[in-house]
């Protein structure tokens, strides 16, 4: 069942496929994450619902030709894994790919997408990454993506510990970093993944680095020239 939300009322029609647990700390400064990736992705006269996946609330089967498109937040649970859940996002996802619906990956979101149509995801060979990353586009993408990138390289916010391996056969890589190795795939011009978060905000990353650093999952390895953690 899908959760009463605000929503912006108007032509299109977007879903966001919530795969994480609201922080304390977003409850408090936005009212949620869903609040978070409307100031980010929805623009005026759309209208968005929320489906909290990680809940086992998925939109109807009859109802995904009403929208749009999805968008398929991060979590800080692993896409490589056979929870419930997970299980039926991946085949969810791999409906949407066969209905040519446009889906954003993000992080997770990213990694789920990649393991539902084909490819091999994992821990990252290198460890977390957390901070402010420098990538690389290596690809044109088509629209409706195209124009969306119109640097050569870009920095983008990372919290993560897994990572794609291998794209899905139809896939093609589109950017990379000295880090990761696919930071960004696409298949044709409807299914988009981006391994950073473009939704955070710098207090969003600092709350979350507090966050691991009192529960001892990483250490402090350097400060960038933007004041966020480098993680090595």
């Amino acid at each position: 069942m899908k959760e009463p939300s605000p929503t912006k009322q108007g032509d299109k029609r977007y879903a966001l496929l919530m795969a994480a647990r609201d922080s304390d700390y977003v409850k408090k400064a936005y009212g949620g994450y869903f609040n978070v990736f409307l100031a980010a992705f929805a623009e005026q006269g759309e209208r968005w619902d929320l489906f909290r996946v990680v809940d086992g609330e998925f939109p109807d089967v009859d109802d995904l030709h009403c929208y749009d498109g999805f968008v398929v937040s991060g979590s800080p649970y692993d896409a490589y894994g056979n929870d419930k859940w997970i299980l039926k996002l991946c085949f969810l996802l791999q409906t949407l790919d066969s209905m040519k619906k446009k889906v954003l990956g993000i992080c997770f979101g990213h990694q789920v997408l990649c393991r539902a149509l084909g490819g091999k995801v994992g821990k990252a060979m290198t460890g977390w990454d957390i901070g402010l990353r420098r990538v690389k586009i290596v690809e044109d993408l088509l629209p409706p993506f195209s124009g969306r990138f119109l640097e050569d390289s870009l920095s983008i916010i990372e919290c993560h510990q897994d990572e794609v391996w291998e794209v899905p056969p139809a896939a093609k890589v589109v950017a990379v970093s000295d880090k990761t190795g696919v930071e960004m795939f696409a298949i044709g011009g409807h299914i988009l993944g981006i391994q950073g978060h473009p939704e955070y905000t710098k207090d969003i990353l600092l709350s979350i680095i507090d966050r691991l650093l009192n529960d001892g999952f990483i250490e402090v390895s350097k400060m960038n020239e933007n004041g966020l953690v480098m993680m090595q």
